[in-house]
C-alpha cells in the first residue's frame, strides 16, 4: 500500500474525528462558538447574533460547558436578577483554528462574489491572517497527498472473524 498502514485493519471506533463531530458536528455550535471569539457572553446577544431559536440556543450553550469549551460567569445588572454570561475555557479557544479554516474554504467557494464579508489581520502588524500546515519539523504540507496516516498509540487493531 505505497508505505501507507491498512486502515482496514483497525477499528475506527475511537476515531477523533467521529468523537469531534459528536460534539461539534451542529451549526448552531459553530454559531456560537463564532460569538464567543468574537467577545459576545449574554444570552440575548447570542441570541440576536446567531438567530438560534430560544431552545436550541439553550441546549447548545448547555452541552457546551458540559463538554468544557464554555464556562458560565455569573454576572448581576444593577435591579436585575443574577444571570449568566458564556466565556471560552482553553479548551474552547483551542478550536479558533478550525473555526478559521472553516471561514477560509467558505470565503474561497461560498462568499458573495464582492469576496469575504470579513477579514481577519494580525492586531500587532495588520497582515492578512493564513492558515498553513507544516510538519515537526517544517516542511509545508501542501495536500493531502502529501500525508501517511500512521496508527497512533490509541490504535485499535480489528479481531480476526473467528475460523469455523
Amino acid at each position: 500500500m505505497d508505505g501507507v498502514t491498512d486502515r482496514s485493519a483497525y477499528r475506527l471506533d475511537n476515531c477523533s474525528i467521529e468523537r469531534t463531530l459528536a460534539v461539534l458536528g451542529e451549526k448552531w455550535t459553530f454559531l456560537v462558538l463564532r460569538e464567543a471569539f468574537n467577545g459576545v457572553r449574554r444570552f440575548a446577544d447570542l441570541q440576536t447574533n446567531t438567530g438560534a431559536p430560544r431552545q436550541v440556543l439553550s441546549a447548545r450553550l448547555t452541552r457546551l460547558v458540559e463538554e468544557g469549551l464554555l464556562r458560565k460567569v455569573p454576572y448581576q445588572e444593577p435591579g436585575q436578577r443574577q444571570r449568566d454570561e458564556y466565556r471560552l475555557t482553553q479548551k474552547g479557544v483551542d478550536l479558533y483554528p478550525i473555526l478559521v479554516s472553516l471561514m477560509h474554504w467558505g470565503d474561497r467557494y461560498v462568499a458573495d462574489p464582492e469576496g469575504p464579508p470579513v477579514l481577519l489581520t494580525h492586531r500587532g502588524c495588520g497582515a492578512l491572517i493564513e492558515q498553513r500546515m507544516h510538519c515537526a519539523d517544517g516542511h509545508d504540507v501542501a495536500s493531502p497527498q502529501e500525508v501517511s496516516p500512521r496508527p497512533g498509540p490509541g490504535a485499535r487493531l480489528r479481531r480476526p472473524a473467528a475460523v469455523g
